[in-house]
């Protein structure tokens, strides 16, 4: 029973020193991960606006193709804007939590997954922007033309944005995954115990 005692003592010192000695690291990561998916969200809404009033501005002083390209791109970066603006919000709650080892990987997880999920969508985009203006081309229909044209401009600039976002993350994941893979937890005579691999 002594033994149990002082080998649960051992453990529990060892995590809160393990515990302490990755706090700065965890939370200089988790702080890596907002801040980083703050400045992206700044991205986006940046382009949003952009996109709003050049495409306000041209749509009122274009015809045809060119006006329903700048229509296009001003209705679908109201959508990027409201998005944006959503993320900001979140990083409020994200801010003000606690991460340790195993949540901080689940977020980079879900992270990483959504944004793969994201550069699908952007795909899907793309094809949808071929589509339009090869039938706008064969139709004569300036209408699909410009707004074929402005997914594909979308299209290109979010998969390219989610791209480095991804790559941005990734990083951090890795790093996570390889403290992951130090840390054991086992079953021996003298009881629980968990262990560090330097």
């Amino acid at each position: 029973m002594i033994q149990l005692r002082v080998v649960l003592l051992i453990t529990a010192f060892f995590s809160a020193f393990m515990a302490q000695s990755q706090v700065n690291e965890q939370d200089s990561l988790a702080h890596q991960r907002i801040k980083l998916v703050q400045n992206n969200m700044y991205v986006l809404g940046a382009w949003a606006s952009a996109n709003i009033i050049q495409g306000t501005i041209s749509a009122s002083n274009t015809q045809g193709s060119e006006k329903a390209f700048h229509q296009m791109n001003a209705y679908w970066n109201t959508v990027n804007f409201a998005i944006a603006g959503v993320g900001l919000l979140g990083i409020r709650k994200q801010m003000k939590r606690a991460y340790g080892l195993a949540s901080n990987l689940k977020e980079q997880q879900k992270l990483e997954k959504i944004l793969l999920l994201n550069s699908g969508l952007d795909l899907a985009y793309i094809a949808s922007g071929l589509y339009l203006k090869e039938k706008g081309i064969r139709l004569n229909n300036t209408r699909n033309e410009g707004f074929g044209n402005s997914l594909l401009l979308q299209g290109a600039f979010l998969l390219v944005f989610d791209l480095i976002q991804y790559g941005q993350h990734r990083k951090n994941t890795k790093w996570l995954e390889n403290k992951m893979d130090h840390l054991q937890m086992g079953v021996s005579a003298n009881g629980l115990g968990l262990s560090y691999r330097f």
